[in-house]
């Protein structure tokens, strides 16, 4: 018998039914490789989830990039003052009160003689611990609250919903003048603890929201027929699934927590001397803004840059999240 030519654009392949179909030289080739590709191997391409996507989208984001440089940098800042200066924020010279800027000093110094330059570096410290402890605390009080209210439902989620009921009535400012006032307490717990206290119900009611939803998919009703357990549904199948909005929405938070601290701060009930806080130093130059304008704006332009960085991290973690934005 004759050979048969080649075929350089097609090839012929069996249907399993008697019959034949043409297919292409790179099909026909993908069908000799089979599905494992060269020698029996794994494709190259690797299915894709949820949060390998977000973070190839948070890498292209200038809003993403420019808020994580200036965020890395208040942290760097926090935990080591001494790197960018080598003052002392409780060392002040009343002869210098109001002065302005000076070789040494580029900021100038405010109503007591104090380095403005110095405690303006010293003050991220308070906003970043404030705000990153208050949101981990508020994170995971919420999303376990909620998490189980929605996941199991009945009388535990009625009194959930009314608990966040009576805490959203309670004005924020309000309640930190209340509740802030009674304590002495120097450090940065209390603040934290009434933060908590009063963030936890918005988190609860994400949390609760997005596992009832996630609860309702096909994957976990075949867990459910396959025998998991409760506790294996709820953190294996549910958890993973419902967690985007949480993280949004506390990202978001942690920016508001921040200029909570500076507001309570300013109002005498947070943070107190000889503790250095933005607030403090707003409070304290609002008196003699006229005759000494820097050492309000120094203070104030580094909590606005902190809190507009945070805001702006989470509408990019926001958008990288939300499969609808896509």
């Amino acid at each position: 018998m004759p050979e048969q030519p080649q075929q350089p654009e097609g090839a012929i392949a069996g249907t399993g039914a008697g019959g034949a179909m043409d297919l292409a030289a790179s099909e026909a080739t993908a069908l000799e490789r089979g599905p494992g590709g060269y020698g029996g191997r794994g494709g190259q391409d690797k299915p894709r989830s949820l949060w390998s996507d977000a973070w190839r989208d948070l890498r292209r984001s200038p809003v993403f990039l420019a808020s994580s440089v200036v965020i890395l940098f208040l942290v760097v800042i926090s935990v080591w003052p001494s790197l960018i200066t080598s003052g002392n924020p409780l060392q002040c010279d009343l002869a210098k009160a109001q002065d302005g800027s000076q070789p040494g000093h580029p900021f100038g110094f405010d109503g007591q003689g104090c380095d403005v330059y110095t405690r303006t570096v010293y003050g991220a410290r308070a906003s970043v611990t404030v705000g990153v402890c208050a949101t981990l605390g508020v994170a995971l009080l919420g999303s376990v609250l909620g998490g189980l209210a929605g996941f199991f439902g009945g009388a535990w989620d009625g009194f959930l919903s009314r608990m966040t009921d009576i805490f959203f009535a309670i004005p924020v400012v309000l309640g930190g003048l209340v509740l802030l006032s009674v304590v002495t307490s120097n450090t940065v717990w209390p603040v934290i603890g009434f933060m908590v206290l009063l963030g936890w119900p918005q988190i609860a009611r994400i949390a609760r929201g997005s596992v009832i939803t996630a609860r309702q998919n096909d994957y976990v009703q075949a867990a459910r027929s396959l025998g998991a357990s409760p506790a294996r549904i709820l953190l294996r199948h549910i958890a993973p699934n419902a967690v985007a909005p949480v993280i949004v929405v506390a990202t978001i938070a942690l920016g508001t927590y921040i200029a909570l601290e500076a507001t309570l701060s300013y109002l005498g009930v947070g943070l107190k001397p000889p503790s250095v806080s933005w607030g403090i130093d707003i409070s304290a130059a609002s008196p003699y803004v006229r005759n000494a304008p820097h050492a309000l704006l120094w203070p104030s332009g580094a909590l606005a840059i902190t809190v507009l960085a945070f805001i702006m991290l989470g509408d990019a973690v926001r958008d990288a999240l939300d499969p609808k934005l896509r």
